[in-house]
């Protein structure tokens, strides 16, 4: 258990709340626990499913000091995503140092409808009472990095599947870096494998094949339409490894671990591997947990690898709103009555201070009666006075207004005569249209200049190119030529290479015909 939680609880609860199935750990042994109840002392961590949340990069300013962060995250996410402004939804995030930024910091962050949340755990908080940390699934795989239980570094996938839901997520040097709900949980599987087979089996005899059959060994009707729907998973797979790498620049995959919710005699890995060519193993780690030889689920073991996890080496990324109440005395009530108590406790120890209070009360009330007379014949007299600069006030505010409404209609002559010369829409057009090729062939850009004639007939572009292959940036340009062959002329006199930073830089300036 991490530091913070050793010295407060005895054990720990890990909970599925989509199967409704619940794990005890203490020390290092782990048990199912088939009726849970709540208990002080114990730590209850949960999980959300990744279709459960919405996950997206945000990029946000180097100057926009710490205590602001979370209102800047918060506000770019419903502007950039186009969340519902109705909602209020819970987000949380954590900062990726995977890019080479000099201006803005790089954040993933993760959005809940809170509705979901409250659907989701209605079950498991009438057991528990409290959950401590409810946490996105990808974010677990974290501590196997941080137990050495994945030692080597690299690109790194990891697809695991359950009844609801099936998940593939990438770790790029022991750091998060992307994840994606698929449709092949158990329960789609079931219904694109009747699809394939023409006929509507049971879902518990699908089950039943999937985890007790060894395709290799089966002669079953079954065996050929679930190798046709291992195949469609496997490219559904590659599709995906293959966006990765152009998205995120990854030129290979070190290995993929795939694995379920319940044992299987079929290898999966074995024929991944064959598919997509890729070092593939069995998503199955020794955690070094001790169960009696009982299966545990992967996502129940990585829990609880989570909460043995040192804090500032695992993701803080917490969605839980059944935190459980602070201690007595730092309660507001556990205050009010300590503060009550002790009140009693000096009316009963100590009554004669009351007397004196009572005697000095009355000779304060004499000395009060006295400075109200004086400060009564004040206040006529300043009254009289505020009365007179009311009136002088408003007159003032008269030729205020007047002077104002003038203003207004200067300013908005002004800003017409700004938004006809300089809001031109055309150059945010063109930034769009070239952004979009820019980002086909994973070129960076540094800065933007833009320059026309005073007759302006004359207008170019400037884009300041940054990639990490010289072949990227002559890609682009001949696509850009032959594209808009006819609107605009490209010039690009030379690519320079940078040693220090590993990059090729070049100025591609486009003219306007």
């Amino acid at each position: 258990m991490s530091t913070s939680s050793q010295h407060s609880f005895s054990s720990v609860l890990s909970v599925n709340p989509y199967k409704d199935t619940y794990f005890s750990g203490v020390s290092s042994f782990i048990t199912e626990a088939t009726s849970p109840e709540f208990s002080k002392e114990q730590f209850v961590i949960s999980y959300l499913n990744t279709k459960e949340f919405i996950t997206a990069q945000i990029a946000i300013s180097k100057n926009i000091p710490d205590e602001d962060l979370y209102d800047a995250i918060n506000s770019q996410a419903y502007d950039e995503l186009a969340l519902d402004q109705a909602v209020e939804y819970k987000i949380q995030y954590i900062e990726s140092f995977n890019t080479l930024d000099e201006e803005n910091r790089h954040f993933h962050v993760f959005i809940v409808d809170p509705l979901d949340l409250t659907n989701t755990f209605v079950n498991v908080v009438e057991k528990v009472k409290y959950i401590d940390v409810i946490i996105p699934a990808p974010l677990l795989i974290k501590s196997l990095y941080t137990k050495e239980i994945i030692e080597n570094s690299g690109f790194h996938c990891f697809i695991y599947f359950q009844e609801n839901d099936a998940s593939l997520t990438i770790y790029g040097d022991r750091e998060f870096v992307y994840t994606k709900s698929i449709k092949y949980s158990f329960i789609d599987m079931h219904e694109r494998f009747c699809e394939l087979y023409g006929e509507r089996i049971d879902f518990e005899d699908f089950m039943n094949f999937f985890t007790n059959v060894n395709l290799k060994e089966s002669d079953s009707d079954y065996k050929q339409y679930f190798i046709k729907l291992y195949k469609e998973l496997f490219a559904n797979i590659n599709d995906i490894l293959t966006y990765a790498k152009r998205a995120f620049d990854i030129e290979k995959f070190e290995n993929i671990y795939i694995g379920s919710q319940v044992q299987t005699k079929t290898e999966l890995y074995e024929m991944l591997e064959v598919e997509l060519n890729i070092p593939s193993n069995e998503f199955n780690f020794d955690y070094g947990f001790e169960s009696n030889d009982v299966y545990i689920d992967q996502i129940h073991a990585l829990m609880h690898l989570y909460v043995n996890t040192p804090k500032d080496e695992r993701y803080e990324c917490n969605f839980t709103v059944y935190k459980r109440p602070p201690k007595f005395i730092k309660r507001e009530s556990g205050k009010l009555i300590i503060l009550t108590a002790a009140s009693f406790a000096l009316a009963f120890a100590y009554p004669i201070t009351y007397w004196i209070l009572t005697y000095a009360q009355a000779l304060q009330e004499d000395l009060l009666k006295q400075e109200y007379n004086e400060i009564h014949n004040i206040k006529i007299t300043r009254e009289a006075t505020i009365k007179n600069r009311k009136a002088d006030k408003n007159k003032a505010l008269k030729l205020l207004a007047a002077e104002k409404k003038e203003y207004v209609d200067k300013k908005n002559t002004l800003i017409k005569i700004h938004e006809v010369k300089v809001d031109y829409p055309m150059k945010a057009k063109l930034l769009t249209l070239f952004t979009k090729d820019l980002n086909r062939f994973a070129v960076k850009v540094s800065s933007i200049n833009y320059k026309e004639s005073k007759d302006k007939k004359n207008k170019i572009i400037s884009f300041n190119l940054v990639s990490s292959k010289d072949r990227k940036i002559t890609k682009l340009v001949e696509y850009l030529t032959k594209v808009y062959e006819g609107k605009f002329n490209f010039e690009l006199e030379k690519i320079q290479f940078n040693e220090a930073k590993r990059l090729y830089f070049s100025q591609l300036k486009v003219r306007l015909l």
